[in-house]
Parts: C-alpha cells; sequence; structure tokens
C-alpha cells in the first residue's frame, strides 16, 4: 500500500522504515493531520497519524473523498478521533494499543522522584555554583500511600515500582485487575482522593474521565498531596489545579501530558513567546515539572509501535482484517 504518515519526525521515520521491510510505500509528512493538511493524502491506499493529529469529522470526510481506505494511528490513544463519523463514512482505524508499558510507569516514577527530592532544583543550583541545601527537603517514599487511578498494563508497572519503594497502594478502576490485586487495594474513588499521598493517573481520557481531577476533587485530598499525569492532559482541569497549587492544597504536580498540548508539544518553540497563559503560569511553580509528552519515548517502545504499525497496514493489505488492532467502534459499518 502507498501510505502518508503525518506528524513525522526523524526518529519516526527511522523506526518505520526498520519495521516496513519494503512492504509498503511510506511517504513522510512532518505536518499535523488537519482538515486543512488531509488534501495531502490523495492518491494513497492510507494513512498513519499521531496523538495530537486532528480526525474530527471534516477532516475524516476529506480524506474518505481522497480515497483513504484505512487510518492507521501509531498511538494507543483514540481521543482526537471522531469515531462517529468513521462508522459513518466506513472508515476503519486501527491503533497501537500497547507498546512498553514500562516506558510509562518508569517516567511517572522520574517525575515522582524528581518532584520529591528537587532534582531540577539542585541541578541549576549546582550549576550556579551554589551548593546549599535549603529548599531542597523530600521525604522518604517507603510507607507512603500512592493511588493509581487505571490498573492496566501501565498502571500495574507503575505500582509494582512503587510497592518495591515499600508503599502503601490503593487503586480505582471499574474493572478490577488480579495482578493489581497482588500489590494493593481497590478502594472507591473518593476514598482514594482522601488517603493517598501521591495520586498517578493512568486511564483513558473519555466523557467519564473528562476532567477527573477538578476543584471538588482536588478539595477532598490530602494537603500537599502530589499529582502525576503521564495519560491524557484532558483528565485534569488546569485551572483548577493552579487554584490547588496557589493554595498549597496540591504540594507537587508532574505533568508529562497537557490539555491544550497540541499547539505546543513535539516542535520546537524556543524562539518564539509562550501564548498560551494558562500554561505559562504553570511553569512559575517551583514545585511543578512538566516533560513534553515524552514517557513514551523510549528505544523498545519506538520499536513496538513501529512493528504493530506495520502489522496493522500489512494484514490490512492482504485482507487478513481480523488481525488488525482495530478501535472497534470504528468497525460499525465494515463489511
Amino acid at each position: 500500500m502507498k501510505v502518508a504518515v503525518f506528524s513525522t519526525k526523524p526518529y519516526d521515520q527511522k523506526h518505520l522504515e526498520a519495521a516496513n521491510h519494503g512492504q509498503h510505500e511510506l511517504v513522510f509528512f512532518d505536518t499535523h493531520m488537519s482538515a486543512q493538511t488531509a488534501a495531502l493524502a490523495e492518491g494513497f491506499d492510507a494513512v498513519c497519524c499521531f496523538v495530537n493529529d486532528v480526525l474530527d469529522a471534516e477532516t475524516l470526510s476529506n480524506l474518505h473523498h481522497a480515497g483513504i481506505k484505512m487510518i492507521a494511528m501509531r498511538c494507543a490513544g483514540f481521543n482526537n478521533i471522531d469515531l462517529n463519523k468513521c462508522c459513518e463514512l466506513g472508515l476503519p482505524v486501527a491503533r497501537v494499543p500497547e507498546y512498553s508499558p514500562y516506558a510509562v510507569a518508569e517516567h511517572a516514577v522520574a517525575l515522582i522522584m524528581d518532584l520529591n527530592r528537587n532534582i531540577h532544583r539542585a541541578f541549576n543550583r549546582v550549576r550556579e555554583n551554589d551548593y546549599s541545601l535549603n529548599g531542597l527537603l523530600g521525604f522518604d517514599m517507603h510507607g507512603k500511600t500512592v493511588g493509581v487511578i487505571g490498573t492496566g498494563k501501565i498502571g500495574v508497572a507503575f505500582a509494582t515500582i512503587m510497592h518495591g519503594f515499600g508503599c502503601q497502594i490503593i487503586a480505582s478502576d471499574p474493572y478490577q485487575n488480579p495482578d493489581m490485586e497482588a500489590l494493593g487495594t481497590y478502594v472507591d474513588r473518593d476514598e482514594l482522593w482522601q488517603q493517598a499521598d501521591i495520586i498517578s493517573l493512568h486511564c483513558p481520557l473519555m466523557p467519564a474521565t473528562q476532567h477527573l481531577i477538578n476543584q471538588s476533587t482536588i478539595e477532598r485530598m490530602k494537603p500537599g498531596v502530589m499529582i502525576i499525569n503521564t495519560s491524557r492532559g484532558g483528565l485534569i482541569d488546569t485551572k483548577a489545579v493552579i487554584d490547588g497549587l496557589k493554595s498549597e492544597k496540591i504540594g507537587y504536580l508532574g505533568l508529562d501530558v497537557y490539555e491544550e498540548e497540541a499547539n505546543l508539544f513535539f516542535e520546537d518553540y524556543s524562539n518564539d513567546m509562550l501564548m498560551d497563559d494558562i500554561f505559562a503560569r504553570l511553569l512559575t511553580f517551583p514545585n511543578v515539572v512538566i516533560t513534553g509528552h515524552q514517557a513514551f519515548f523510549t528505544r523498545e517502545a519506538l520499536q513496538a509501535i513501529a512493528r504493530i504499525t506495520m502489522q496493522n497496514l500489512s494484514s490490512f493489505a492482504s485482507g487478513n482484517i481480523a488481525e488488525v488492532r482495530w478501535i472497534p467502534e470504528t468497525l460499525a459499518q465494515q463489511p
């Protein structure tokens, strides 16, 4: 198949070409997918998109008009896709449901350790020949209560690491995972808000989880709570979190995702002004650490993403559609 690959960086091209083995004709575009750029897919059989590409009704209609037969997402999330429109158009979407749970889980732990021991601040001090310790006080991880929201493979991998620190694990998920039950205890969400010293989010973004962290839930948390989000930006009401930081209800905040990240992350804007006032306010807090959606970014994860994406395309091209990792909701109108 001839595949148009959008939102590509050098590392995407390297790993996708290595996994392709010459099976498909891959044409790489560094631009994001949108209604305006969908015209670039004219003459292709499929498009390959990423987490911040815009696949709304207008974009999907344009892709359908261009003759696209399949969309291959090289990510797990699909909250940026209008699934109803996909069904209406008969345009199926594949994804990479899992690649490396350890990559994301380990990054969440890295954020915790950085925030706790003030590594980012200590690094800057030493570079300025300042070796004072005032303001860098941390706490023992051992014995702390860690709340895990979402107990799929990433949530369990994260809980396993925190259990190794000697933390007490409590979890919340509509579907209980036996692997998590071996590490800790499932509690209702309100109890988790009240008990956890550290809360880490590992759940998908959907209407039920939109702004899961909001003014009401923050009020129920422990004073000085640490909140970590390596999942989806929309899980957090950023304005409410800023208020929580200002009141010191939230003692630490670690983010790898941001609700409006589509206009920021994965690009170099170092020569431009930051126009997002809310994001700029977050950057002023010394107890906030933000990374640019890099939790997934390990060698092993990129290799797995490329391999599964190519497998999805090849299975579709050969007619083995049962082997494609489809988003089920996009198959309603498929023959």
